[in-house]
């Protein structure tokens, strides 16, 4: 069962010639395999376009789950991301994209900026040249419509800290975030 809260602000009326993109959006999944694997399950179910991780990932072994994922897979590096050679090696042999941070970037007209941590967002909210604005760090839930741009915070994948695991998926026609919890089962120790 997959627990959900919704943020929505419509920001235009659908028409038949812009594109429609549905986001899957994720962060500081901090090696927790079991996490990672439902969610890339979650997005491959949800037929999102691509998914923007906004770091800290921890470990290069931790993106061999992603490997499953069916759309892109775009990130920054986080924080705790101090392996980066053997993240960016990994990114490059399956053909992701990895970027330090923050990033901004487009992809179909959807003008996105990648965080991690919240420090630069009012920074990047002044320029008001973004549609859609996604950071971690603070592994908690956030969604917020301000200087004409989304705002999310998926939470924690990981759920190490929280006690809660959570991906979104944004929706770009409408302007909607899904928060979704990520249920998985914790694997036991052999011994």
């Amino acid at each position: 069962m997959v627990k959900k809260s919704v943020f929505c602000i419509v920001k235009r009326e659908p028409n038949d010639h812009d594109p429609i993109m549905r986001l899957g959006v994720i962060s500081d999944t901090h090696d927790r395999i079991p996490a990672i694997e439902r969610a890339v399950e979650i997005f491959n179910l949800e037929n999102v376009d691509a998914v923007l991780h906004c770091g800290d990932f921890v470990s290069p072994f931790s993106l061999m789950p992603f490997r499953s994922l069916k759309p892109p897979l775009y990130a920054v590096l986080g924080n705790n991301d101090g392996e980066r050679r053997g993240l960016e090696q990994m990114f490059e042999k399956n053909g992701w994209t990895l970027n330090d941070r923050p990033w901004s970037f487009t992809l179909d007209g959807t003008r996105i900026a990648m965080l991690h941590e919240p420090a630069p967002l009012e920074r990047v909210l002044e320029k008001e040249e973004h549609d859609l604005i996604v950071f971690g760090h603070t592994h908690e839930a956030y969604t917020e419509r301000r200087a004409g741009a989304l705002i999310v915070n998926p939470g924690e994948a990981c759920g190490w800290l929280k006690g809660s695991s959570t991906l979104g998926i944004v929706d770009t026609d409408t302007g909607c975030c899904e928060i979704k919890e990520i249920d998985f089962e914790v694997r036991q120790p052999l011994a």
